[in-house]
C-alpha cells in the first residue's frame, strides 16, 4: 500500500516537472521500476545526444563566427551544463550555455532550449565580454558567471566562491581540451 502511494506521488511530481520545463521523461507505468532506473536511462539518453556531430558543428560554426576557440566554448558548456541541453538552473538559466532569459532575449535567442541557438547566443555573449574586458579571459568568464556589473563593481573577479570556482573550472577544462584531441 505504501509503495503504491509513494509511486503515485512520484508520478505526480514528474508530471509537475514536465509542466514547468520543456523535458519529457519516459516514465513507465508499472510499479516495479525504480526512480534510479528511470534516472539512469534518462542520463544515458541525454549523454548520447551530446556525442552527435551536430553539436560539434554548432560549436565550430559559432567559434568561427565570433573568433573564439571551440575548446573555450566546449569548456564553458561543460562547466555550465555538462552538455545537458535540458539544463535548468535554480536561478532560471537555460540550456547548454545556461543563458538567463533576459540575456537570451537581449541576444535574440528565440528558443534557449535549441542547442544551435543556445550555443550561438552564449558564444556571442562570451565574445562581447571578451571585447569588453580587452581579451582578459578570466574577467570575461567571471562576468559570464556573475554578470559584468559585479566584475566592474569589484574591479576584477568578484569575491564569490561560486564565481571563483567557476573561472577555475572553465580554465581547467580548457587545459584538458587543449591537451587532447577529444570531441564532444
Amino acid at each position: 500500500m505504501i509503495k503504491n502511494i509513494v509511486h503515485q506521488i512520484y508520478l505526480e511530481k514528474i508530471s509537475q516537472i514536465q509542466n514547468r520545463i520543456p523535458i519529457s521523461l519516459n516514465v513507465p507505468t508499472n510499479n516495479n521500476t525504480s526512480f534510479s532506473e528511470i534516472f539512469n536511462h534518462e542520463i544515458s539518453s541525454a549523454e548520447s545526444y551530446t556525442h552527435t556531430s551536430s553539436l560539434n558543428q554548432y560549436i565550430n560554426m559559432a567559434a568561427e563566427k565570433y573568433d573564439i576557440a571551440p575548446e573555450l566554448i566546449k569548456s564553458v558548456i561543460k562547466v555550465e551544463s555538462n552538455f545537458n541541453i535540458k539544463a535548468l538552473s535554480k536561478a532560471g538559466a537555460q540550456g547548454l550555455m545556461q543563458l538567463m532569459p533576459s540575456t537570451a532575449r537581449e541576444l535574440q535567442v528565440v528558443n534557449p532550449w535549441n542547442p544551435q541557438q543556445n550555443i550561438e547566443g552564449g558564444t556571442k555573449y562570451l565574445r562581447r565580454l571578451l571585447d569588453q574586458y580587452e581579451g582578459d579571459l578570466t574577467l570575461a568568464l567571471a562576468a559570464y558567471n556573475a554578470g559584468p556589473s559585479n566584475v566592474n563593481h569589484y574591479g576584477g573577479i568578484p569575491p564569490f566562491s561560486e564565481t571563483q570556482n567557476y573561472v577555475s573550472k572553465v580554465l581547467k577544462e580548457l587545459g584538458s581540451y587543449e591537451n587532447s584531441t577529444l570531441t564532444v
